[in-house]
């Protein structure tokens, strides 16, 4: 951890709550990416990054260095976030979210990103859970061995052979789907 941000947790912890703003502007999109990867739902991943930052602050007194690094702890509560999301979700769908027709967005962008988004969306959901959260992690959070190890309790090696084993995997059922994972990765 760098010591900007640690002295902006201890101004954090010293009640100078505005500072937090630092740490959000630092984290915001990351946590947005983790989220979207885990619900594939823009508005979902929108709400459930903002409660995220929000149980952040409220507990920001919780967080101790020593006890690892801030964006482990912040990950965490993302995951946590949309665990609770998932056992309190209802099953009923606002129209809405599924016609959104007065969005001005270029639709054939839209249909060209949903589409990619479908095929992946469909090739993570053929992983275990578990690979599916460590991929998530490492590919789009782009986050070290260390720190994924930090958020789900694994060990850096045994992150580093799921993630090689998972790699390989893709390489040999599917290279259309790894060129189109990586493709997004780099254009979104």
């Amino acid at each position: 951890m760098n010591t900007e941000e640690l002295n902006i947790i201890e101004r954090c912890h010293k009640g100078e709550l505005d500072q937090f703003a630092r740490l959000y502007d630092d984290y915001a999109k990351k946590i947005y990416t983790f989220i979207y990867y885990k619900t594939m739902h823009r508005e979902t991943a929108e709400d459930l990054t903002g409660e995220t930052f929000l149980k952040a602050l409220e507990h920001i007194q919780s967080y101790h260095p020593d006890k690892g690094p801030f964006s482990a702890w912040l990950y965490r509560i993302a995951r946590n976030t949309v665990i609770d999301h998932y056992r309190t979700r209802k099953s009923a769908v606002n129209i809405d979210d599924c016609w959104d027709l007065s969005d001005r967005r270029d639709f054939a962008e839209d249909f060209a990103t949903s589409e990619a988004l479908e095929k992946v969306k469909s090739y993570l959901s053929t992983l275990s859970p578990k690979q599916r959260e460590i991929i998530t992690l490492r590919v789009w959070g782009g986050l070290s061995y260390e720190e994924i190890a930090e958020i789900t309790g694994a060990s850096e090696a045994a992150l580093k052979m799921s993630v090689s084993r998972t790699l390989a995997k893709i390489r040999r059922e599917d290279i259309v789907a790894l060129m189109v994972v990586f493709h997004f990765i780099q254009f979104k």
